[in-house]
């Protein structure tokens, strides 16, 4: 119950693959998965916690072996949060760049699509703004997953009394 069954060595290592794999995996499936969650995707998140849990531990159930594979995942997500702040190519290889998916007033819908983000998402964006789509000179996908709203220097700003409620 105490002590575990498997080699320290061999839970920490089990903890290295199985964080860079989801790390990878989370990577790859796009910027929806980080930013806002849907009921689906908080799904998929539990049942990835669920499904990597024996990998994790090798099937040792006793108690130093969970503290060993929780503070080796903690201590690998401070090592790649120092990494990312200090190099600029790690942040993007791991994070990623924001994607323009809008200019001029026109909505990329090939870069939305490329992104898995659907064009209802940058219209509640542009609302969010108070922006009219004539009015956007940039539209931002940003890695966390939120679209940023650019408008055109000679676009009219909203007076207070104008915003809708």
């Amino acid at each position: 119950m105490w002590l575990p069954e498997l080699a320290w060595g061999e839970l920490v290592l089990r903890a290295v693959v199985v964080y860079a794999f989801l790390l990878l995996l989370i990577r790859l499936s796009g910027r929806r998965t980080v930013g806002q969650f849907t009921p689906f995707d908080l799904l998929v998140v539990m049942l990835l916690s669920e499904s990597v849990s024996n990998a994790l531990s090798g099937g040792d159930d006793s108690l130093m072996a969970g503290l060993v594979s929780a503070t080796v995942l903690v201590a690998l997500n401070a090592a790649t949060a120092v990494m990312t702040a200090y190099s600029a190519k790690v942040h993007t290889l791991l994070e990623g760049d924001p994607v323009l998916v809008g200019r001029n007033g026109h909505i990329l819908r090939k870069a939305l699509r490329a992104q898995h983000v659907p064009e209802s998402d940058l219209q509640q964006a542009l609302r969010a703004a108070d922006c009219e789509q004539a009015e956007m000179e940039y539209a931002f996908l940003e890695v966390d997953g939120t679209i940023t709203i650019l408008k055109k220097p000679d676009a009219p700003a909203p007076r207070p009394d104008e915003r809708p409620m």
